[in-house]
């Protein structure tokens, strides 16, 4: 059975010389045509060393169905190999930042946006047609200060659709339970979006390596609830860079094994994260 994704799959992996200049070249009429000189979302990818998986993502956010006017811009994270050029070739806005990290990467696109409205991308993912609009009806509430969905991953040859169902209803149900006293530690950065004023105010943390995207949630909850999506339609579809260990049984295995180390955690709200040594970046 097809899906929506699956001609995003089609150049997904491949180097950008191995991709069809037909399909490049749709993709960079489809961005520009999307693109508003007086955008009220901005829309911000960020990537490092995703040569292979960036067009894909664009190429889903070029057929992006919205009634919002939107900017989609980049963020090139000092990337070695060809990201940059995959931005030049699609003829996409992007900017170059230098240190590396995904919370100065994120900083970096916050900096540029246009937009009241932020939507944090990632490379290696792609976005339904209606995710914008879908997203909105929560972030358009002048009680929220932000918004996250939930995600899937595409199914592959170690990766069957029916060991996905469960893995992912296993997933979703602890995060479902998780979100009601701790929704900061259900937020990740692919299908996060927030008032951009807010986090103006805020910031996103630079100084930690990873966790950028759960610490900038909990800082924006002073300001208005972090709401959830769990609309089917707003769903993304990411790649396997968040699972790592590749096979799903030892994924979920190690998942539930950190998640029961202070379980109770998820029962008691807080105002800040404890910072452990090891993700602290260094200091220069």
């Amino acid at each position: 059975m097809s899906s929506w994704y699956d001609k995003y799959l089609s150049i997904y992996g491949k180097s950008l010389g191995e991709i069809p200049g037909t399909v490049l070249d749709e993709i960079k009429g489809k961005l520009t045509a999307q693109q508003s000189q007086e955008p009220l979302i901005s829309i911000v990818v960020i990537a490092y060393n995703e040569e292979r998986r960036l067009a894909a993502c664009l190429w889903s956010l070029s057929e992006l169905q919205t009634k919002y006017p939107i900017e989609i811009l980049g963020v090139n994270n000092n990337s070695t190999d060809r990201t940059e050029e995959v931005y030049q070739r699609l003829g996409l806005p992007y900017f170059n930042e230098t240190q590396q990290s995904p919370g100065f990467a994120r900083q970096c696109g916050l900096e540029h946006a246009k937009g009241k409205f932020h939507f944090c991308i990632d490379a290696d993912t792609f976005y339904p047609p209606r995710y914008v609009d879908l997203m909105m009806t929560k972030l358009g509430l002048p009680e929220v200060s932000s918004v996250s969905s939930f995600w899937s991953f595409f199914p592959d040859e170690q990766h069957s659709a029916i060991g996905l169902f469960f893995f992912e209803l296993i997933r979703d149900t602890f995060l479902w339970v998780q979100h009601f006293k701790r929704p900061e530690l259900c937020v990740r950065g692919m299908v996060f979006a927030f008032k951009t004023d807010l986090a103006r105010q805020v910031k996103i943390r630079t100084d930690i390596r990873r966790g950028e995207d759960g610490s900038l949630a909990l800082s924006l909850k002073p300001y208005g609830k972090i709401a959830f999506l769990y609309n089917r339609k707003a769903r993304p579809i990411t790649g396997y860079g968040t699972l790592n260990e590749g096979n799903l049984l030892h994924s979920l295995w190690n998942r539930m094994r950190v998640q029961m180390k202070g379980i109770s955690r998820i029962f008691y709200k807080t105002d800040h994260y404890e910072d452990t040594e090891e993700n602290l970046m260094p200091h220069k």
